[in-house]
């Protein structure tokens, strides 16, 4: 037995002895708590030591108790199952697990060696035995493959995103070879590099063959909790450690394994809704203590009492002690070391970045404080390592200093990823269209997308989308013209008015929407120039000290960030005051890119501002900066109703002085006592949500200093594209990586379940939104809770409350003095709480897809598991709009199809908070994509550029174009790439296309080549101002538009060097043509037509 030890040092021991023994170890902790902090402290080791070979394992327990009628979160599903086939592969070094977990019988390693499959270049597999096999380990099919646990079958092609992989991979079969294996781009689609061999881990430890899950229900099909009757078809006899050859199994802290084994125990016994008996899931503590294997057995304490030491061992006492945490303080923690290195210590200081070890290396240089940079003979090391807390062993002569004892850093920064997020970044379908939904026809309105049909036309069969138009008239559209059609998105919920066939609404409707359009974007014109004129301080270039400030972000910035932080410098560097909007979702990185641009204004001696439209995201905004900046001589300053008159009065004259570097305050710092002498930069926070004076105050603001606007509300970019020239944007739109999904469960309400979920929140020492939108009951709802859960704080909030009352609730919720948060839908959009992990919704069939989304959004910022509960009423039945709302919202509990709708609201949200409420409303009357194509044209007219009359070219070549269905089985898919055809109008476009749709469907039939070509084709007339193109005969007639921007001495030309060429009184151009086969017709007509271009 070991004792002395406390956290980080018993993560060295363990590092130390993985490394000199060639067994493995397994470790046993307490709870899933202290074993997610042990292996974290161990996976900090295994990079400061060097360690080569596998990483800590991590064997989580179940989150979810038999006879709950709930699955385990998919993470955790995911994460005992690949650690379950490294076990069973060898291929671990330290295995850390709760006991809840090491209690939790398993089957024998050859099972779960069987679970993951490699593939190799030539190897014989048929497809629908590789499909099986993905479909019983936890894979679902999905077209496209965008999202981890995903794969899908066109054809040879079989695409599939492994467990843990970087990228997907796409498997090219000949027959039943594996032909080429590939990986590609999720956002994109296409392949990015060919591999020999790929591994397709599990993510579910038992797999659900057909035969399998036959003996589980009577219907073969799997549900919510089918994990607990698995033992019915598949007896459980081993124990964990039965999997490991010769383990050393280490008891951390012993004496409160016992206690915590009983009280599972307990809460298994209590439960008479339970599938199969608790002894055919789980051993018994005293079952599992006592069973002796080949095992060396350590017992690791880090206080050993009296008495209470019932080894059979002397215990070896350790010595060690937490290192004095020198809160920013860097002439302590040099005082320290040079004390210590007196001693005949060696001393080690840990900086969570490469960059922050760069700036520690200065800093001591400064101080004239001998180190080196990493590890070396010397005694003063600097190491770059993830290590929170270190750990000082008087009798080792070693002092560990971690970066949380040098720094006061967020409680919850998380250690940088290894693993890829489950939440995929992704682009809306161009198409996603099933019937019943709304459709714009560019010529003829909004009508109601019907289905497909095939029609037979004289000698070729053609496929069309049928529209319904008011009276019930039809109009059939071939797959050929899907440039016309667009998905209509309006900013309401309630259908749009249908146009009529052959009227004139929809033109006088496009007419009077463009008039207002272009007011609005000759007010943003005239701004924009104004300012373009206007003088500003121009900032000096980047210096050493901003690429180390840069440098010291834990995280690896996402290239939107990157991107956004360019821009904003390329405006400050500029001579004309910068006014940028910043947009992006919340937990996205925009506070960073706003921290850098402010370090580049501190950098040329001037002083900046941020302001935020409530108390508790100026207070969230200053906790941010502070500690992002407490490494640098900044000094940051509140200034808000949470401080006292003094300390206001204090800030205002220090600031008046020169002597604050950044204040971070509410509409309080518009007030005129409050002086700048050298305000460079104004970072603005959801400038949306301030009124009319304070906008009037900012206005007047803008013209002399560098501004920066951030908005949460998420941006399309095409409408940011639109905008260009009008107004600066930079939108963030990629998640961080190490984003987990947010599992999501659909429940009736039941107090048991509440329970199980907040306990187990709080056992991670997180918390809990429950959402009750009813403020009358609020108050009782709450009490309930708390005598569900006696030992949790339960604070309440809703929009009824004062605004002083409930600033005092949201910002103590934040600083944890409260576990649980009874609140109505006021659960504030910018506010960021890493550690609430967990959504409780009441009655979640009373809210819209999009709401529901928001929020659920709430949780799941971290790199944490995340929970949402959508509870219903324990009887009655459910209506079909609330059963299909929260059917798409279980089924994508990533970011699936349902998501992209909600998320594709709060676009159509987003552009009416930028544009206006009247936009708003014009953008429902002609749809959303009409409405940004209009805006695209009127900011192009604005710009001075030449816009030619819209025609919408019609080419009647008597030839069939289409894609077969062999080549596109699924109608979806089709008719996207049709639509993707249809709208790929330049030639590069066109070669890009045919090689993506080679990636990803095949050789693609010479009927789709020419489908690309005659797509281009019309792209020519169109912009020619060929209106129609007829194939008669032994010719073809060109009817040209009355504007159509042709100069007439080419067309005269044309015709007397065309032999049988003429131009009638009509304005029809008859050309012959000599080609007969499709692709020499193409090839002919489009000679003829850029005969006129050229």
């Amino acid at each position: 037995m070991l004792a002395g030890l406390n956290g980080p040092a018993k993560a060295l021991y363990l590092s130390l002895l993985a490394r000199e023994t060639a067994r493995p170890v397994l470790v046993v902790t307490d709870s899933p708590k202290s074993a997610e902090t042990l292996v974290e402290l161990l996976d900090a080791f295994h990079g400061l030591l060097g360690a080569e070979g596998p990483r800590p394992l991590l064997i989580p327990a179940l989150d979810v108790l038999p006879g709950q009628g709930l699955s385990p979160h998919n993470e955790i599903k995911e994460q005992r199952a690949v650690a379950l086939y490294r076990i069973a592969d060898r291929d671990c070094s330290i295995v850390v697990t709760p006991v809840a977990s090491a209690l939790l019988r398993v089957e024998t390693a050859a099972a779960y060696r069987q679970l993951a499959l490699h593939l190799r270049v030539n190897d014989e597999l048929p497809m629908d035995d590789l499909a099986a096999h993905l479909r019983s380990i936890g894979y679902s099919p999905s077209e496209p493959v965008e999202m981890e646990g995903e794969f899908s079958i066109r054809g040879g092609i079989f695409d599939v995103y492994p467990a843990e992989a970087e990228r997907p991979v796409r498997v090219e079969f000949f027959g039943d070879t594996v032909e080429s294996l590939r990986e590609f781009d999720p956002a994109t689609q296409r392949s990015t590099g060919r591999i020999d061999a790929c591994t397709l881990l599990p993510l579910e430890e038992t797999p659900r063959t057909p035969e399998f899950l036959e003996q589980l229900s009577p219907d073969g099909s799997s549900f919510p909790g089918w994990e607990f009757h698995a033992p019915k078809a598949r007896p459980r006899l081993y124990s964990l450690e039965s999997l490991l050859e010769r383990p050393v199994v280490v008891w951390d802290e012993p004496e409160s394994l016992a206690p915590a084994a009983d009280k599972l125990w307990q809460r298994l016994t209590a439960t008479t809704e339970a599938p199969l008996p608790p002894e055919q899931l789980f051993f018994r503590w005293g079952e599992l203590h006592a069973a002796r294997t080949e095992r060396q057995e350590i017992e690791l304490r880090e206080l050993a009492l009296a008495g209470e030491i019932h080894s059979d061992a002397a215990p070896v006492e350790i010595v060690s002690r937490p290192p004095v945490p020198f809160k920013n303080s860097m002439p302590a923690a040099v005082a320290d070391a040079r004390t210590f290195v007196e001693q005949g210590f060696q001393v080690v200081f840990c900086a969570a970045t490469p960059g922050d070890a760069d700036r520690l290396s200065d800093i001591f240089g400064e101080y004239e404080l001998a180190h080196r940079p990493r590890f070396a003979e010397a005694s003063v090391w600097i190491e770059s390592g993830y290590l929170r807390r270190g750990t000082v062993l008087p009798e080792a002569r070693l002092a560990l200093i971690g970066f949380e004892d040098l720094f006061e850093t967020a409680e919850l920064a998380a250690p940088p990823a290894r693993r890829r997020s489950h939440v995929a970044t992704f682009t809306p379908e161009s198409l996603d269209l099933s019937p019943g939904d709304y459709v714009v026809h560019a010529q003829h309105g909004i009508g109601k997308y019907t289905g497909l049909r095939q029609m037979k036309l004289e000698s070729t069969t053609e496929e069309f989308m049928v529209v319904e138009y008011a009276g019930e008239s039809r109009l059939y559209v071939p797959l050929t013209r899907l440039d016309l059609i667009q998905k209509y998105r309006g900013a309401r919920e309630a259908p749009p008015a249908m146009d009529k066939l052959g009227g004139q609404t929809w033109q006088k409707t496009k007419s009077r929407v463009k008039a207002k359009m272009r007011d609005m974007a000759d007010e943003l014109l005239k701004l924009y120039a104004k300012r373009k004129t206007e003088d500003g301080f121009a900032f000096s270039s980047d210096s050493n000290w901003q690429s180390e400030f840069e440098d010291s972000f834990e995280y690896t910035p996402t290239r939107d960030q990157v991107q956004a932080v360019a821009e904003i410098k390329r405006d400050m560097e500029s001579a004309h005051p910068m006014d940028r909007l910043l947009c992006g979702d919340v937990g996205f990185g925009k506070t960073e890119v706003a921290m850098r641009a402010a370090f580049k204004a501190l950098g040329d001696g001037k002083q900046v501002a941020v302001l935020a439209p409530t108390t508790v995201l100026a207070f969230q905004h200053y906790e941010t900066f502070r500690r992002r900046f407490q490494t640098f001589p900044v000094r940051v300053e509140l200034l808000s109703r949470f401080r006292t008159a003094k300390e206001i009065k204090a800030t205002l004259a220090d600031l008046a002085d020169g002597k604050v570097d950044i204040v971070v305050g509410t509409h309080r710092l518009l007030s005129k006592d409050v002086e700048f002498p050298d305000l460079g930069l104004l970072i603005i926070d959801e400038e949306q949500r301030f009124g009319v004076r304070h906008k009037e105050r900012l206005k007047q603001m803008r013209g002399s200093i560098d501004v920066m606007t951030m908005s949460a509300t998420p941006i399309p970019r095409t409408l940011h594209m639109s905008l260009l020239g009008l107004r600066d944007m930079s939108v963030i739109e990629t998640p961080p990586k190490d984003r987990l999904a947010v599992q999501t469960v659909v429940a009736r309400y039941e107090p048991e379940l509440i329970k199980t979920a907040i306990e187990q929140e709080l056992s991670r020492n997180g918390q809990v939104y429950f959402v009750h939108n009813r403020v009358e009951s609020i108050w009782s709802r709450a009490a309930e809770l708390q005598s569900l859960v006696p030992g949790a704080r339960v604070t309440v909030g809703h929009g009824q409350m004062g605004e002083d009352a409930l600033e005092k609730v949201l910002l103590g919720f934040m600083r944890h003095e409260a576990d649980v948060f009874v609140c109505t839908t006021i659960v504030e959009n910018g506010l960021d709480i890493p550690r609430a992990n967990t959504m409780i919704i009441e009655n979640a069939q009373n809210y819209g897809l999009s709401e529901l989304y928001q929020l659920r959004g709430r949780v799941g910022r971290s790199n944490r598991r995340a929970y949402a509960y959508l509870l219903v009423p324990p009887g009655g039945e459910l209506t079909e709009i609330a059963r299909k709302r929260l059917a798409a919202l279980k089924e994508f509990s990533d970011l699936g199809a349902g998501f992209k709708i909600a998320a594709l609201d709060l676009e159509l949200r987003g552009a009416g908070n930028l544009l206006g409420g009247e936009q708003h409303g014009h953008m429902a009357s002609v749809g959303y994509e009409t409405y940004l194509k209009m805006l695209d044209e009127t900011a192009r007219e604005l710009r001075g550029e030449t816009i030619g009359p819209e025609v919408h070219s019609t080419l009647n070549l008597g030839l069939e174009f289409r894609i077969p269905r062999e080549y596109i089985a699924d109608e979806q898919q089709r008719l996207r790439a049709y639509k993707r055809i249809a709208d790929c109008g330049e030639p590069e476009k066109g070669g890009q296309l045919l090689s993506e749709l080679e990636d990803r469907y095949g050789a693609p039939p010479e009927s789709v080549r020419q489908l690309v070509a005659f797509s281009q084709l019309k792209t020519l007339a169109q912009r020619l101002g060929v209106e129609t193109v007829d194939r008669r005969g032994g010719g073809i007639n060109l009817k040209f538009h009355p504007g159509a921007p042709i100069d007439p001495g080419k067309l005269m030309r044309l015709v007397g060097e065309t032999p049988g060429a003429q131009f009638t009184p009509a304005g029809i151009l008859r050309l012959p043509l000599g080609a007969g086969e499709a692709a020499e017709v193409i090839r002919e007509v489009a000679a003829r037509l850029n005969a006129l271009a050229a």
